[in-house]
C-alpha cells in the first residue's frame, strides 16, 4: 500500500550504507613497512640494512650509485 503525502512508501532512499572498502585490513601497501628489513638496489642487487626514520629511497647504492629501494 503506498500512501502520498504521509512519508510513507516506496522510494530508493540515499541511505548511508555499509561504507565498504574502508576499515582495517584495506589499502596495506609498503608505507610504514617497520623498522626492520634491508634496503637493496635495483640496479645491481647490493643490500645495506634498513636505518629507522631514513627512507631506503634517499640512499644511494654503494656499489653503483643507484636510489635503493625497500625490501
Amino acid at each position: 500500500m503506498n500512501r502520498q503525502g504521509t512519508g510513507q512508501g516506496g522510494g530508493q532512499g540515499m541511505g548511508q550504507g555499509r561504507g565498504q572498502g574502508q576499515g582495517r585490513g584495506m589499502g596495506q601497501g609498503r608505507a610504514g613497512a617497520g623498522p626492520g628489513g634491508e634496503c637493496v638496489c635495483p640496479q645491481c642487487g647490493a643490500r645495506t640494512p634498513h636505518q629507522r626514520g631514513v627512507p631506503c629511497f634517499e640512499h644511494t647504492c654503494p656499489k653503483c650509485g643507484a636510489k635503493m629501494i625497500r625490501t
